[in-house]
């Protein structure tokens, strides 16, 4: 879980710290670069798994890869994540992992050694790379949401004062600590430290950590990063049955919608539920929720068809009827994918989707941003099977969809100036709702209730332009079609 992110250097994010909770809603006009902080994220993830310039060319628009630096950035970037990890997992051999930390800070500084030119291969090198943990004491303080104590206590685990990752800038060397368990006797953790000349280093450190013996706590942190996604579910994904070999968990693109329903209907219940009331119930439910977006849902399920070996989802409206995915619309087919997201233990981390109201109808948006809700982790109950620790960022331009969310979820997103060696180039900034607790320990400067009105209203334009003479003045100018269509309502008609 992403607590906090600073990106210094990328894209258009000149100098950006800002805090998450478990559900953010990222607000602003189109063509400002909210999607470029998801494309920070998800280059962190990919830098946890693959070598920098395979990182560097998954993202949006990397394959030109001077264009990820920032104009006049000095060709430096820097990406820090404040991270919540899980206590324990698996490595990449399967062995288990048990953090010795679930609080920690992750901090990686790329440059780029020519910023003028096109790069190529060797043009981006890791100049610095740390891995540290939070002191729990600080946790109360600087999480930015709220949050019972039985949560807090549930996630954070601190048995490690020192560095797990760390760069020596005079010795141009980075370091991973072996990060043993304490032996039964000793009171300290052995281990040695493995170094890494920085010169000429093709992937991050992190991205080496798969034995779960020796470092621990960076698999888990590995384990978590590898984990963030990009929810871009397609309908022709969605449609498509699945083979019985297939996959039964749901890629980004929405793919094995099939087979994710029908291992989690027959997957053994944790609470020791009898197999036939546990799929029953897994049906239900998922019928269930659909149904807050698609009156007259009946039934869902999964027909397996040995003879072609395809698993086929079906769904019975009120009438008896059964329609195959294939029949469904774009919208029902997304809300579905999410309700299996929401019902699924193993998917944990980050989900980050983009303008979750498109395909759904307007009275229909609330279903929808309940469901992500939902599929966050709840931060008054403490962590289990049933709350896993998982996290959902959007971004949006609908003022619906902000009008939904919790005034302690929101930022809002704007274009700046900033005029540098004779350059001028516009800077993506974020701000939040006065009065939160966002604004009190983010240090971000805020909006008004005003300002937020006049963007419920529709209105789009700079937000220090907005206050309440601007709402007035908008607010009785009829230009959309919803004002137009009230002050026709209200004339007088013989």
């Amino acid at each position: 879980m992403l607590t906090r992110l600073i990106v210094q250097g990328f894209k258009n994010l000149m100098d950006v710290d800002i805090h998450f909770g478990p559900l953010t809603c990222i607000a602003g006009p189109n063509g400002v670069g909210k999607s470029n902080l998801f494309d920070a994220i998800l280059f962190l993830q990919a830098l946890a798994d693959k070598p920098i310039i395979e990182a560097a060319m998954a993202v949006r628009g990397g394959q030109d890869m001077h264009r990820l630096f920032t104009a006049n950035g000095n060709g430096r970037m820097l990406l820090t994540a404040e991270m919540l990890i899980p206590k324990t997992g698996t490595d990449s051999f399967g062995q288990r992992a048990e953090a010795s930390s679930t609080f920690v800070r992750y901090s990686v500084t790329l440059r780029c050694r020519n910023p003028k030119t096109d790069l190529v291969g060797g043009d981006i090198e890791l100049e610095e790379e740390e891995l540290t943990y939070l002191k729990k004491s600080d946790a109360p303080k600087i999480l930015p949401f709220f949050h019972k104590p039985a949560w807090r206590n549930s996630v954070l685990h601190a048995d490690r004062r020192a560095d797990y990752i760390s760069t020596d800038k005079a010795l141009k060397i980075v370091k991973l600590h072996q990060d043993r368990r304490r032996e039964e006797g000793k009171k300290k953790r052995g281990g040695a430290t493995w170094e890494f000349p920085l010169e000429n280093l093709p992937r991050t450190v992190l991205s080496s950590a798969q034995n779960a013996k020796e470092a621990p706590t960076a698999v888990m942190v590995r384990q978590e990063m590898r984990s963030w996604s990009l929810l871009q579910l397609e309908p022709s994904a969605l449609r498509q049955p699945d083979e019985f070999r297939a996959p039964s968990r749901l890629s980004p693109t929405g793919a094995h919608l099939p087979a994710t329903l029908y291992r989690l209907a027959k997957q053994a219940s944790a609470t020791g539920e009898d197999p036939d009331t546990h799929e029953s119930r897994i049906y239900a439910t998922a019928a269930n929720r659909v149904a807050e977006l698609v009156e007259g849902v009946r039934e869902l399920r999964v027909d397996c068809d040995s003879k072609r070996r395809l698993f086929t989802l079906l769904l019975k409206d009120r009438h008896g009827d059964e329609f195959p995915a294939s029949s469904l619309s774009d919208g029902t087919l997304r809300f579905l994918a999410l309700t299996l997201l929401k019902a699924d233990p193993e998917v944990t981390g980050i989900l980050c989707m983009e303008e979750p109201e498109n395909g759904i109808h307007p009275e229909r948006i609330p279903a929808m941003i309940s469901l992500l809700k939902d599929i966050a982790v709840d931060t008054d109950l403490p962590v289990d099977h049933d709350n896993t620790l998982r996290q959902v960022i959007i971004n949006t331009h609908s003022p619906t969809v902000v009008g939904l969310v919790d005034d302690e979820s929101l930022l809002f997103s704007e274009l700046f100036t900033i005029s540098a060696d004779h350059c001028r180039f516009q800077a993506l900034q974020f701000r939040c709702l006065e009065e939160t607790k966002r604004a009190k320990t983010s240090g971000l400067k805020t909006i008004t209730r005003g300002q937020l009105k006049t963007y419920l209203k529709g209105g789009f334009g700079e937000i220090e332009d907005m206050d309440e003479t601007t709402t007035t003045s908008l607010s009785n100018k009829p230009k959309r079609v919803v004002d137009r269509l009230r002050n026709q309502l209200s004339l007088p008609f013989n």
